[in-house]
Parts: structure tokens; sequence; C-alpha cells
């Protein structure tokens, strides 16, 4: 897991109050970061255009723009004159040893945006607009110095200072971050991070069931009890998902169950023996209630987060909670009296998110999204490797019932969070058809393929 922060100024203030270093040195650090990135994947033949403000994001542009002279055709285009001492003394510099400003933008191998970084707070005026528009119409490569200037600037690769912000983790910035790169600012990351509250998910934190022990049976991986309601489809894509992570047994509860596989057993009540329930998948409007008094953990989606009865279990032990942006708003504006939609929500999902899972500490909350965000007792976890081919009904089911089986098997709700949405969105990256044709079944089929 890697750290994800708010803003690093603090860590850089860090560096210089503690460790003796200055803000050229960290610049000169990033600056040729973003040039080592450059010269190790690009020709010395390419041309490369780059593009700064007036600010400290411009003075890193202009110190790039120093580094790769001489060994790269680089044309260097100042949206605004230089104002901050360090873009003042990067631009000094920088046509001391002869590199040029260009008056005009024009096509090149390599875009590099440097307008505005992580610090900007304003809109954008009318001409920083149409020359970004004119930078994403160029079909040269685009990299981003620190962050895609106010998510306009469609960047291929984002090479973001010191470490990862959460701004690059906002569904918002899905479609304009790229690959994202930490860039080395001269210091181990051991030694300029800090520990943070948020963390980022990599695929080998993933950890599946096993089996090691030779003397078992089917009870010995738990039961899961999937709640059957008016849409009986999706507790049965719920159900399947689960046998397939591997509960030991798996029962479909209600009394219009359809279509029922022949891997998964059927009753109209809750088995003795459930060590877990998923429920509100297809649920409707009509279901026993006292099923979320029986104290085992339990997994709730969809429906049920229009249900006012959710909220009196919102303080009990051993939950997971799934929504999608919909359900979240739905949720959230039974429990707080200022208002948001789905809008306001997406545009800040860290804090909302937040700010539920600290007035419900107990609950693990998996908030879906093009970055799903797993929020349990003041830390928030990033999964950032979904994909669109999961934009299809019966994907969240098939995730519902992936946690399901894990809470089954004696997973902590938080684990069963964490891994239920890595296992999800690794069968989604291991499809190889077309990314509009994955369906719950084939994602269910999927997941023999985990090892």
């Amino acid at each position: 897991m890697q750290n994800i922060f708010e803003e690093v100024d603090f860590l850089d203030k860090r560096c210089y109050e503690d460790y003796g270093l200055t803000p050229y040195i960290l610049m000169e650090n990033a600056s040729s970061s973003m040039a080592n990135y450059i010269k190790d994947n690009y020709s010395d033949k390419s041309t490369v255009l780059i593009v700064c403000g007036s600010g400290n994001n411009g003075a890193d542009g202009i110190a790039l723009a120093r580094i790769l002279y001489g060994d790269f055709d680089v044309s260097l285009y100042l949206l605004s004159q230089p104002k901050s001492p360090l873009a003042k003394y990067q631009l000094e510099v920088a046509q001391k040893i002869g590199v040029g400003i260009v008056d005009e933008i024009k096509s090149s191998d390599i875009v590099v945006d440097a307008i505005f970084g992580s610090g900007l707070n304003k809109e954008l005026d009318t001409k920083t607009k149409e020359t970004i528009d004119r930078l994403n119409m160029i079909d040269g490569v685009k990299i981003a110095c620190d962050i895609p200037t106010a998510m306009v600037f469609k960047a291929d690769i984002t090479i973001t200072m010191g470490g990862y912000k959460k701004a690059l983790f906002e569904d918002v910035a899905k479609d304009y971050v790229g690959e994202i790169i930490v860039a080395n600012l001269g210091l181990s990351k051991s030694v300029y991070q800090k520990e943070s509250s948020v963390k980022l998910l990599e695929y080998h934190d993933l950890k599946l069931p096993n089996r090691k022990t030779k003397n078992s049976h089917k009870g010995s991986f738990g039961h899961l009890g999937v709640v059957s309601g008016e849409k009986s489809g999706a507790s049965v894509i719920s159900a399947l998902s689960a046998i397939n992570i591997g509960a030991g047994l798996v029962t479909l509860v209600g009394n219009n169950i359809q279509n029922q596989p022949i891997s998964i057993m059927s009753s109209k009540t809750l088995p003795h023996n459930t060590t877990a329930i998923a429920i509100g998948m297809g649920l409707g409007y009509e279901y026993d209630g006292s099923i979320l008094e029986v104290k085992v953990p339990k997994v709730i989606d969809a429906d049920l987060f229009r249900d006012e009865s959710i909220l009196s279990i919102l303080n009990d032990d051993n939950l997971v909670l799934t929504p999608h942006p919909k359900e979240f708003v739905a949720m959230y504006n039974m429990v707080f009296e200022s208002k948001i939609d789905v809008e306001t929500l997406q545009l800040n999902r860290f804090a909302y998110l937040s700010k539920i899972s600290k007035y419900f500490p107990k609950v693990v909350f998996l908030l879906k999204g093009a970055n799903s965000l797993i929020a349990h007792n003041e830390h928030i976890w990033v999964n950032p490797h979904g994909n669109s081919s999961l934009s299809k009904g019966g994907s969240g089911d098939v995730l519902s019932g992936i946690i399901g089986g894990l809470l089954a098997q004696g997973y902590t709700p938080i684990d069963s969070a964490i891994n239920g949405s890595l296992i999800h969105t690794q069968i989604a990256s291991i499809y190889k058809g077309a990314d509009f044709a994955l369906t719950p079944k084939k994602l269910i089929d999927l997941i023999e393929l985990l090892v």
C-alpha cells in the first residue's frame, strides 16, 4: 500500500526545516525526475512542447526545458510571465543556456502541461481554457506536471511530485490523469513521506482464501445466506460469486427464487448455521426485516440504502456497505440535514465518505465508482484498478457475493471489503474480450484464474 495525501506542502516544509534542503533543490530533483522519464521512454529526436504558468508549477516546466535542451527539440511556451521567485529564477537560467521561448503552440511529439499544479484554487480564465483545448487536440503524448491543470488537460501520464494526492483519485480525474508516477524529490520515500490515513491499494496487497488444511469439510469454509427478493437474478449472481470465491455453503433465502443453480441451496428461512449474510441485491421493498437483527457479519447492497430500516443497524459491528453513488446519496441524506446530490458527491467523494464513516465508526463503507473508496475507523483505502468493462448491471452483485463469501470464511469486514474489491477489479482486468461484452457470468467464471 502507498500513502495518499491531501497535499505535500507540509512534507516539503519539513525538508526545508529539518533537513536543510531548499526549494531550489527539491525543484531540481522534481524536474530531473520528469526529464529522466522522458529520456528513458522517448527518442532524443522527439519534439517537446512545454507550456508553463506563472507559478511554481510553471517553474518546474521551465527547469524541465533547461534539462532537456540540447538533447531534445524543446519549445517553451509561457502562458503568462513568471511571477514566483522560483519561476523567475528558472527562466533566467534557461535563457542563459539558450532555451528559446515560442509564441505559438505547435504540434509536438510530447506535450507537457506545467500551467497549474495541485495548489490551484480558482476558475480557469478563458485564455487558459482555450490553450488547454488546443493542447488536448495535439496527437502527441501528453504529460502533466504534478496534476493535470484543473482536470481539463487530458494527460497520458501524470508525474506527481513527492507523493500521491487525493485529487488524482477522485472519479472526475479518472479520464484526465492517465498513468500516475511519483517523482522522487531527492530523498527516499521512507524519509520524505509520513504515514497517511489514506492508502492506495496494489494487487500485491491481495490475500486470497486458502485451503491448506487437509482435514476439512464444507462447513469449514463458512455458510453464506443470500437474501433473495423481488429480482431474484441479482441474488443468484451474488450466490454464484460467493461459492466461486470459496464459501463452503451458499443458500438463497426467500420465497420467490427462480433459476436456482445446482451448486446453490435454497430455503425460505435463514439456515441456523449461517456464518454471514448478503442482503439488498434485487431485494425490492418487501422482506423479512428480522434478518437484519441476526448477529452475524453482513454485506449490504442496493435497495436497502433507500430504506430507513438500514439506520437501525448502522451502529452494529461486522457490517460492510457497498453503495454506488446514487445509493450513497440516498443513505447520506437520511442521516444528515445538509442534503447532497450525486454531482456534489462525485466532486468530493473523499470528504463525504469520511463524514459518514466518522458518524458510524463501526461500519465498513465501500463507495463504488471509477475508483472505489473503502472507509473504516478514520482510514480510507483507494482501489484505482477498476475499468469501464465493469459498468454493467450485475457487476455490483458479483462484488457483494465475493465480499459475502469472504465474510462467511472468517475474513474481517475491512479485509473482506479490501480483498473483495481487489478481486473484483483483478478478474475484470484478466478479461480479454471486448470491454463492452463483459457479463456477470463471465466475471464469475474468471475467479478461478486468480492465483
